[in-house]
């Protein structure tokens, strides 16, 4: 969480890094481990900190943004796998946001497993499908925040605080799930076909 004024700017850093991961998560595959790792670390240290404390919020987001994108850059030779093991990780939390209850804390571990052996043996296809999914799935956060989803402005009127819900960010709106999808397959697409196409192409010209 954030003050409430920071809630545009820090909508904007996910749209902006949803974008770079949906449309060039291949080719800029670090970037985006960085990106995403400064996003989760932000998120996580801020959360830790209390709501009459905003300067600490704000300096414990930062310092945990910084510890996230470094401890995923350092993670860079495993990131395929991490990558893998967060999506299967991820799907079943969003699976379970439609669902009654949470998921058993050892679904969660064995989809995680399973993503990260899929990851590992499909490598090109894992990254360009989960960062277009992932990009995705953040640009939707930062939208929904930006437009002022009713429970996050009630969070935020009560607490002073932008709360981020990035496995639910517009409950009860059916815009979500498509727009996820569409800019999902569109994300796919466009690394297929332009980004991690000339990624790969270049790869085989040095290679030779």
């Amino acid at each position: 969480m954030l003050p409430a004024s920071y809630q545009t700017i820090a909508a904007g850093v996910l749209l902006a890094g949803g974008a770079l991961a949906c449309l060039a998560g291949y080719r800029l595959f670090k970037a985006v481990l960085a990106v995403f790792g400064a996003i989760l670390g932000g998120l996580a240290a801020s959360s830790l900190i209390g709501e009459s404390t905003p300067a600490l919020m704000v300096g414990a987001a930062i310092g945990g943004a910084v510890v996230g994108a470094l401890i995923m850059l350092a993670a860079y030779f495993v990131g395929v796998a991490l990558v893998g093991a967060g999506l299967g990780a991820g799907a079943v939390h969003l699976i379970y946001s439609q669902l009654p209850g949470d998921p058993h804390p050892f679904l969660v571990v064995l989809a995680a497993v399973g993503g990260a052996l899929l990851a590992t043996w499909l490598q090109r296809y894992v990254i360009i499908i989960s960062t277009a999914l992932g990009g995705a799935w953040t640009m939707v956060v930062g939208a929904a925040a930006l437009r002022g989803a009713p429970e996050a402005m009630k969070a935020a009127a009560e607490g002073d605080v932008w709360v981020a819900y990035p496995m639910n960010p517009a409950p009860g709106e059916s815009w979500v799930l498509w727009a996820f999808l569409a800019l999902g397959a569109v994300g796919t697409l466009v690394q297929v076909r332009v980004t991690a196409g000339d990624a790969g192409r270049m790869t085989a010209r040095k290679k030779k």
